[in-house]
């Protein structure tokens, strides 16, 4: 598992959007008032611009360097890189569980898996990289719906909005994977293709 030092500090460099506690009024103020002091400094040069991109997209999904390597070779292979490298980071278990709402953060949503908290098809499943596919159903083991961390999911007010491509039951703590993730930078706040740039150096 990723182990991250200081997040407020990554995120000052690598942007709020990595990390869920940096998503805040008070950071974004913050983050703007040093970007107006840091302006007139000099342009930072390609390998630069391609090690933060990357590193946002590491620290966004809490990969090992190895584990973001080897999405985009395998990605590299496909006719759409760019579509291929984010569907196989969002439909990781991990991914799956935090957008359908069942974990505040994907560290957490991690966690919860590592645990055994999670089933797949029936199946219970510890990997938090579990890739799940079309069609593939992921739900909390009833053994565990009842603890704190999963009571009254359904009933809270401010449940995150689940992508189209999932069919969430918070009643059931249930979420079926009906399609597949499409790719766009604006929605997705990541350049995918400068990641490509760097690992093809």
């Amino acid at each position: 598992m990723l182990r991250i030092k200081s997040k407020y500090k990554i995120a000052k460099r690598l942007g709020a959007g990595v990390f869920e506690q940096t998503q805040t009024q008070k950071f974004a103020l913050s983050e703007a008032r040093s970007k107006k002091e840091r302006r007139g400094g000099r342009g930072g040069s390609d390998f630069g611009r391609q090690l933060l991109e990357k590193q946002r997209v590491r620290y966004t999904y809490g990969l090992s360097e190895r584990q973001l390597s080897n999405y985009a070779q395998e990605a590299t292979h496909e006719k759409d890189p760019s579509t291929q490298l984010h569907r196989a980071l969002e439909m990781r278990a991990d991914s799956v569980l935090y957008r359908a709402g069942f974990a505040p953060s994907r560290r957490a949503a991690r966690q919860a898996v590592s645990h055994g908290h999670v089933k797949v098809n029936g199946t219970r499943i510890t990997s938090p990289s579990h890739r799940l596919k079309k069609g593939d159903k992921l739900e909390i083991r009833e053994s565990v719906r009842t603890s704190p961390l999963y009571a009254g999911l359904a009933e809270k007010e401010d449940k995150k909005v689940p992508p189209q491509w999932l069919s969430v039951d918070p009643n059931l703590l249930s979420v079926e994977v009906s399609g597949e993730p499409q790719y766009s930078q604006i929605e997705a706040g990541l350049d995918y293709p400068t990641v490509f740039e760097f690992y093809s150096r």
